[in-house]
This record gives structure tokens, sequence and C-alpha cells, in this order.
């Protein structure tokens, strides 16, 4: 099952979803999101969120759509509510072995398959179902804008990846990871240029093997 939000919906209340499955007695619905596709550096980091029935904390938005203070504060008062929640985290190695697509995937069934909760129904942001799952599920293009349980995953998922790259900055001084997070902006390619890859660097990426013959990693 897919649902894609157009121009038309844009403006669908991003609960809606949820509501109409819960009409259906769907009672324990899994939003779950990834975050790290584009970066050259770092994992790929995926969450898992199941929202109990008449919880709610107000702000929960698209992750992109939110300051990193207001990111954080929205992380620890989904975990204060001790609402399910598990993390999925698929490395740099394990992304060069089997590309970013499939490590997307991965992330997002580990984090799942580790839920204290069963889940009854899943919604997971983008175009793709999650493979070797057995519950019902529906991927939803635009998800993390329109339903409120992937929104929360991807503030669960933006703030964890965020505070792994700021311990690998500790690690590799030379690269400002706790600003672009691995991401290909000019400062980080300028880095790559001086300093060559990382051990942490994807090496499938384009610009990160632009340089390998040129470097020896760490």
């Amino acid at each position: 099952m897919k649902i894609t939000f157009n121009d038309k919906t844009a403006g669908i209340d991003y609960k809606a979803m949820e509501a109409m499955l819960t009409s259906k007695g769907y009672s324990a619905i899994c939003g779950v999101d990834e975050v790290g596709r584009g970066p050259l550096a770092g994992p790929v980091v995926a969450a898992a969120v199941i929202i109990p029935a008449g919880d709610q904390i107000d702000g929960i938005d698209d992750s992109k759509h939110l300051t990193p203070q207001r990111r954080d504060e929205l992380f620890d008062e989904i975990i204060a509510r001790n609402w399910p929640c598990a993390i999925g985290i698929i490395d740099h190695r394990s992304i060069d072995c089997i590309n970013i697509l499939q490590a997307s995937l991965m992330a997002m069934r580990k984090a799942v398959m580790d839920l204290r909760q069963v889940p009854d129904f899943i919604l997971v942001d983008g175009k793709f179902n999650i493979p070797n799952l057995s519950f019902p599920q529906c991927a939803v293009v635009g998800g993390d804008r329109h339903c409120q349980s992937i929104a929360a995953a991807s503030i669960v998922a933006k703030v964890t990846r965020d505070r792994i790259m700021d311990r690998y900055e500790t690690l590799y001084p030379s690269y400002s990871f706790s600003q672009h997070k691995g991401y290909p902006t000019a400062s980080h390619l300028a880095e790559l240029k001086q300093h060559g890859p990382c051990e942490i660097h994807r090496r499938s990426f384009k610009p990160v093997a632009e340089l390998i013959e040129d470097y020896v990693l760490f």
C-alpha cells in the first residue's frame, strides 16, 4: 500500500491517516523514518516510534522544519513520555557494501524489530515499504510532513544521528562534523580536499571515491 501526497493534498491534517487507521481497529501505529542518506560520512540512522492512543506532544513536525534546539526539546519530551521507540543504525562500511538505499531499509527494519511493543501497522516515510516484515505497512511520500508518528520518528532519528556526528568530530578534529554532519557542504568538500577521507567516510560515494587513490585512509 502506497499513498502519495501531492500539491492538492498538501494541506491535509497530518493526523488524518493515524485517525483513519485507528477507526479501522489498529491501536499500535508505528511511524518510521531515516536520516543520513545524503552525507559523505557516518551512518544512516532510522527510528521507529509508536504514539500511545490519546497522547500527543504539541509542536511535533518534520525534523527539517525545526530548529536544532526545538528538535532537542521534542526528542527529550518523546523520551520522557516513554513512548515505544527504537533506533536502527547502519554504519559507513555496510553502506559501502550494500548501497545507501538498502542500508536505509535495513536500518528501518532494525528499528521496527527492536521496538518493545509489537506494532500492528507501520507508516514508512518515502516510496518504499520495509522488506521482510510481517506487519501491514504503508509507504507515505512526504510522510514526515503529514503523519505525526513519522514526524516523531524523524525527530528521534535526526537528533540521534546529529549527536553521533558531534562525537565523531572529537575523533576526527580535521572535519567539522558537528557543523555539517557529514553532508557535502562547501566546507566539508574543502576539508576532504585538504585532508583526504577519514575512516568514517563512505568510500562508495563519488566525492570520496575520487580522492581515495591520492590519500592513505587512517
